[in-house]
């Protein structure tokens, strides 16, 4: 993945040489600030007879010797494209699709500016990946944006003061320039064509049959199907012209996924740089020294067989990194930054070992309802609704933790389990299947425990992909998982930093999103300091008060969860084995 910046309208500018240096200035001032997201290039491009600008930094991953952005297509070239993300089944849509069309290069997001030139618009629904997109058509004057279906990649829309609109992967690029900063919504595009405004030209492009938080009653459970969907949407993403590795923690989710790209990536031709798919995978993790996911990574690295990498951090080493990981976050969300921090440190020894792509396990807790809270579920139809909320809110969480934190050091984040292709499978089984019931045993064997039927499916006796106590290891929150103290030493160092005559003033300071505890007034304090405590982007992030059950409709599920400000998985009591 890479960073965009975009600079269009409005139509009524007049155009002169003078106006256009200033902001070519000021475009190239905007990339710069994203310029960790790109490290390998720089690009910048001019449409024609307008001020428009399209900016790219981009991280090479896939053809790195040709694919610099912005990418051309038209027979004049008067379609140009920046893109953030891999577009995985690039090579069959210039078999179909494209077929006769001549590529210039061997980039995988080529094919966007020739999909529109055929189909326009309709473009986004050929394309499997984590996407985003600005394309600018100089021969009718149209602008288009796009985000993929959940948000893996970040995007924003800014409203300039001059009556411009800005497109940019991260805000610290564009909120100088902008009045206003508004979310990109996943699986929307925006269309200049449509009306004159932001209502009437963004609209909604991806809505699958279990968006509306469906049980599906009845649906069948297909192991087979739910494994084979899983182990295709890991192999697609071993799609790579350089080193990569992947994120092991120890937990079921990112040990699944190692277990599967190593035993299957084999089947996947050119999936590395170095040594093609038969080189032996590299695994890294983090924690404090003996944290549970070191053990438990560990385990599951030896017993697959990668070549894996421990990387530790001291509490300090911590807190001193929290103002730089709020800056490249961009929230001020408790959850996220307590769990980013340990991966921002990880990805910083990644990149020190020449790797550029890691794989990871984001998702698959939103599928298959795997948060502790979800033991308190009362219904199927509660089931349903709640891992649909959560998936749909995903990219405000854990999807900008993974983007957000290893793009701080041009590392990308693939993430298997929010796939496309297994979403519709996986979110389309009757939610019965996903219920806790740790009392009962329905194989004779296990307990059916958090994300059972995910277990089951790789629970191979024959040619296991995992051991058991990796399998069916209970849930730990990664910020929990990277040692218990962590989360302790923070409350710790926060309660010290901030007054009680701070907080009893939050409301005052912070009147958007007030911190409810002392570490939330930490987090936004140095957001202040970032972004400004009135600037255009405090109501664009995440950041509210944070507790366990994520959900108003889950705070009905426990009367504890209602009075609950911490997110930690240990809080939920009587479910974690080593609760408060």
């Amino acid at each position: 993945m890479c960073g965009i910046v975009a600079r269009l309208g409005p139509d009524s500018e007049v155009v002169d040489s003078s106006k256009d240096v200033e902001l070519r200035t000021r475009m190239l001032r905007a990339q710069r600030q994203i310029r960790h997201r790109g490290p390998d290039w720089s690009g910048l491009h001019k449409i024609p007879a307008k001020s428009w600008y399209l900016a790219h930094e981009r991280l090479c991953i896939v053809d790195p010797g040709s694919g610099h952005q912005p990418l051309y297509a038209g027979p004049d070239n008067s379609i140009a494209v920046s893109v953030n993300g891999e577009i995985y089944n690039h090579k069959q849509l210039s078999e179909t699709h494209l077929k006769g069309v001549t590529l210039n290069t061997k980039s995988d997001c080529e094919c966007i500016g020739h999909l529109y030139a055929k189909m326009g618009t309709e473009l986004v629904h050929e394309l499997d990946g984590m996407w985003s997109f600005v394309l600018t058509d100089s021969k009718t004057g149209r602008f288009i944006a796009a985000r993929d279906p959940i948000g893996v990649t970040p995007l924003y829309i800014g409203y300039g003061k001059d009556g411009s609109i800005w497109f940019a992967s991260e805000i610290k690029a564009i909120f100088e320039e902008c009045a206003r900063i508004e979310l990109f919504p996943p699986g929307h595009i925006y269309d200049s064509s449509k009306g004159k405004g932001t209502k009437d030209r963004l609209s909604q492009w991806y809505n699958p049959i279990w968006h509306d938080g469906h049980r599906f009653a009845g649906a069948a459970l297909d192991y087979s199907v739910l494994k084979t969907s899983f182990i295709n949407a890991v192999k697609k993403r071993m799609m790579t012209d350089v080193p990569f590795g992947v994120l092991l923690s120890g937990g079921l989710d990112s040990s699944l996924v190692t277990a599967v790209a190593a035993r299957h990536g084999a089947e996947v031709a050119n999936c590395n740089a170095e040594g093609g798919p038969t080189k032996k995978l590299t695994s890294f993790a983090v924690g404090l020294e003996g944290s549970p996911d070191l053990v438990a990574a560990a385990k599951a690295a030896e017993f697959i067989g990668t070549t894996h990498h421990e990387i530790t951090f001291s509490i300090q080493e911590g807190l001193d990194a929290i103002r730089d990981v709020i800056w490249h976050l961009e929230t001020f969300d408790r959850t996220t930054v307590r769990a980013s921090t340990p991966m921002y440190l990880l990805s910083r020894a990644i990149k020190s070992r020449g790797v550029k792509m890691v794989l990871s396990g984001e998702g698959a807790d939103e599928i298959f309802g795997g948060y502790l809270y979800f033991h308190k579920c009362p219904s199927a139809e509660e089931m349903a609704q709640e891992t649909t909320d959560k998936l749909k809110g995903l990219h405000q969480y854990d999807c900008l933790r993974a983007n957000k934190s290893t793009h701080a050091f041009g590392v990308e984040a693939r993430v298997p389990f929010l796939d496309k292709a297994f979403l519709d499978v996986a979110m389309t089984i009757d939610a019965e299947h996903k219920m806790i019931d740790t009392k009962t045993k329905p194989d004779g064997k296990h307990r059916r425990m958090e994300k059972y039927i995910l277990r089951k499916a790789f629970d191979d006796e024959e040619n296991p992909y995992l051991p058991d106590e990796i399998l069916w290891r209970q849930k730990e929150q990664f910020s929990d998982g990277v040692g218990y103290s962590w989360i302790d030493k923070i409350q710790e160092y926060c309660n010290e930093s901030i007054s009680d005559a701070q907080m009893d003033n939050a409301e005052n300071r912070f009147p958007v999103n007030p911190p409810v505890t002392k570490e939330d007034y930490f987090y936004r304090s140095v957001f202040d300091l970032h972004y400004g405590s009135n600037s255009s982007c405090v109501d664009t992030v995440p950041g509210g008060p944070s507790i366990a059950c994520s959900t108003p409709t889950a705070i009905a599920w426990d009367a504890s969860f209602a009075k609950m400000s911490d997110p930690s998985g240990r809080a939920v009591a009587g479910v974690h084995d080593d609760s408060y």
